[in-house]
């Protein structure tokens, strides 16, 4: 196999990928931006973080909200928990890394907030501090996993919405959660804006 034949088989996985998850997926991205609008709407913000590749998603996800996505609109209230490396790294070297996320959740965030967490195996233990974090603090939230959705998929409550994708190649799964992260930020500015 050369190398064209490699590329263009990613180019087929992933295209293969998204047509397996769409319509799994596209109700709960409207579920998903409905609640996401509603808690803005009350005051309330969007923390969001993930580790390594997802932590750029996260991120991503933040700048859009608040510059804008594809319309001009004032900024959203979005918090990236993965982007500040002081407060990170003290709280991982004055207590553990497990409580990177967990500790700035509870100090920041409200009941009237949402946790958007990302995480491709769904078995950080710094996610899994974070929703806990959050289920204390009365937040909603919002995970979006890969494989089976690990340990996220199992603490979760009822109230919040789990968007998995079900399949087990790491690249795959990044590729999804950044066309989530689009559709929701789209859906967002529809609901706020209207429009095509």
């Amino acid at each position: 196999m050369d190398l064209i034949d490699r590329a263009s088989g990613h180019f087929r996985e992933s295209i293969a990928t998204q047509q397996l998850v769409m319509e799994e997926l596209a109700p709960a991205i409207a579920v998903a931006a409905e609640k996401m609008v509603a808690r803005l709407m009350n005051e309330g913000k969007i923390l969001a973080c993930g580790n390594g590749g997802a932590a750029a998603v996260a991120h991503h996800f933040v700048t859009n909200m608040l510059g804008h996505f594809e319309k001009e609109r004032p900024g959203l209230a979005a918090l990236s928990l993965s982007h500040d490396s002081p407060a990170l790294t003290a709280i991982g070297n004055q207590y553990e890394f497990d409580l990177i996320y967990s500790k700035q959740v509870r100090a920041i965030g409200h009941h009237n907030d949402l946790l958007l967490v990302i995480s491709s195996s769904g078995q950080s233990a710094n996610i899994v501090e974070a929703i806990y974090a959050a289920h204390e603090r009365g937040m909603g939230v919002i995970a979006l996993t890969g494989n089976d959705g690990g340990q996220v998929a199992e603490i979760l409550s009822p109230e919040d919405l789990h968007l998995n994708v079900a399949v087990t190649r790491t690249a795959r799964i990044q590729e999804i959660h950044l066309l989530v992260i689009h559709a929701l930020c789209d859906a967002i500015d529809y609901m706020l804006l209207g429009g095509d």
